[in-house]
């Protein structure tokens, strides 16, 4: 007798995932660069380990709440535009069912369908009021159920906290180290953390590895630079 094939296992393939990922990349680049140039022109204009440590942390912890706060209230408002379409679709199809299944009808043609198969196809999804609202969602609106992904709060934990993790690679060499050679400690680390995630990010998405990375340490380059002429303009005399 011949053995059965065993069905392969699904691929994993999360929404979720993707999601955090981002997030993570999000908030700690964020935290990496506006840090990076704050503490290199407060260093540059004060010479004080002191006031760099104070100037860093103060920014970190509004930097960290400002991404939190925004990550939070868009997660919401999306959760709430997605409510409002999900309303009016179900409206829809209960007072113009005609119309909507011939969205359905076009939508599927375009994929490709037609004759005898298309109709049923159509006549499938419509049998099913949920599929049916399932497929306008995400065919014709291009949208995504919230709840399937993350609850607004801990998106915003997950950004908040990604930038506060961020924010503190250009401010630890100053706890221990003189400020000049922080300063370059500071710079060193945070372009290679930032070429790294660049490059992360970047292999997990267009395959373009090199580019995301030096992008991504570009970026930090400038905010570096242009921290750095503020505090030369603001540089304090020498006592």
């Amino acid at each position: 007798m011949a053995k059965s094939q065993k069905t392969p296992p699904p691929e994993p393939h999360s929404v979720g995932m993707g999601r955090i990922f981002r997030n993570v990349i999000l908030g700690g680049q964020d935290g990496v660069v506006n840090v990076l140039g704050i503490v290199l022109g407060v260093a540059t204009a004060t010479h004080s380990s002191y006031i760099v440590l104070l100037a860093g942390l103060a920014a970190t912890f509004a930097e960290s709440i400002s991404m939190a706060a925004v990550a939070y209230t868009t997660t919401k408002a999306e959760a709430e535009h997605y409510d409002a379409e999900v309303r009016r679709e179900l409206r829809e199809i209960d007072e113009i069912p005609q119309r909507e299944r011939e969205e359905i009808e076009d939508i599927y043609r375009q994929k490709g369908f037609s004759g005898t198969l298309l109709t049923q196809i159509v006549d499938k999804i419509t049998s099913n009021k949920k599929v049916w609202l399932d497929t306008m969602m995400r065919e014709e609106l291009g949208l995504e159920n919230p709840t399937e992904r993350m609850t607004a709060f801990w998106q915003a934990v997950l950004v908040g906290g990604s930038a506060i993790i961020g924010s503190l690679v250009p401010i630890a060499p100053f706890f221990f180290l003189p400020v000049g050679t922080s300063m370059s400690v500071a710079l060193g680390v945070s372009l290679a953390i930032l070429f790294l995630m660049g490059a992360y990010k970047s292999q997990n998405t267009s395959g373009k590895w090199l580019n995301g990375g030096l992008e991504l340490m570009i970026i930090g380059g400038a905010a570096a630079v242009a921290g750095w002429l503020v505090g030369v303009f603001f540089q304090a005399p020498a006592s």
